[in-house]
């Protein structure tokens, strides 16, 4: 097996689409011509040095020589300057026309997708399908009632349990009545006495005084 054959059966050999094949040759261009740029950069200062030396040493005509060197790598210059952006121009092109390929693309295939999904949905389909999810629906409503309608033998008469209410109040009522009325006090505070004065106690003389009157009095 060759070379060649041996790579294409493990794919590393797979081509590159055209965009990118094309844009990495531009590019290769455009380092070629940056490279080429620089050169004439330093040969123009080189000429320029040069055609001061020449002028400092009276030599006009050298000088001269070396002006016009000057100016053609000045023209060559200039060509590939406009090159380059001729280059640049036409990779912004490319990448632009591939941004709005990959968008054409993609919108032709969600318009492919949803034409398919419209040929596979029909009215009729939808219709029918709606017609199950609302007969579901019944069905689910009518169990749910059935559900939480009262036990057979648990109903009441709305009226029997008004009558037993009243008859309630009315023995609530009859009990009240019967109850002894609140006796109501009749105490009437006593007039308050005035206070009696305490005794008072006499003294050392007083006690003989009243002694010897008491001898007297004998």
């Amino acid at each position: 097996m060759s070379f060649t054959k041996f790579t294409n059966f493990f794919g590393k050999s797979k081509k590159q689409p055209d965009h990118v094949a094309t844009t990495e040759k531009l590019s290769e261009t455009l380092r070629s011509l940056e490279t080429k740029e620089k050169l004439l950069q330093k040969k123009i200062a080189a000429e320029l040095e040069k055609a001061k030396a020449f002028t400092k040493a009276n030599n006009k005509r050298a000088a001269i020589q070396c002006l016009k060197r000057k100016k053609l790598y000045e023209q060559q210059l200039e060509h590939i300057v406009n090159s380059q952006w001729r280059i640049h121009e036409q990779i912004t092109m490319i990448e632009s026309a591939k941004c709005t390929t990959d968008t054409v693309v993609a919108l032709r295939t969600g318009a492919g997708a949803m034409k398919k999904m419209q040929k596979e949905m029909k009215i009729n389909d939808v219709d029918k399908t709606m017609d199950e999810i609302n007969a579901q629906s019944e069905n689910l409503k009518q169990i749910q009632e059935a559900i939480a309608a009262p036990i057979s033998g648990q109903e009441f008469d709305e009226a029997d349990l008004e009558a037993e209410l009243e008859e309630l109040e009315g023995l609530e009522l009859e009990e009240q009545l019967l109850q002894p009325a609140p006796v109501v006090s009749q105490y009437v505070p006593a007039k308050k006495q005035p206070a009696r004065m305490a005794p008072c106690h006499n003294t050392a003389e007083e006690d003989e005084l009243a002694a010897l009157t008491t001898e007297l009095a004998l």
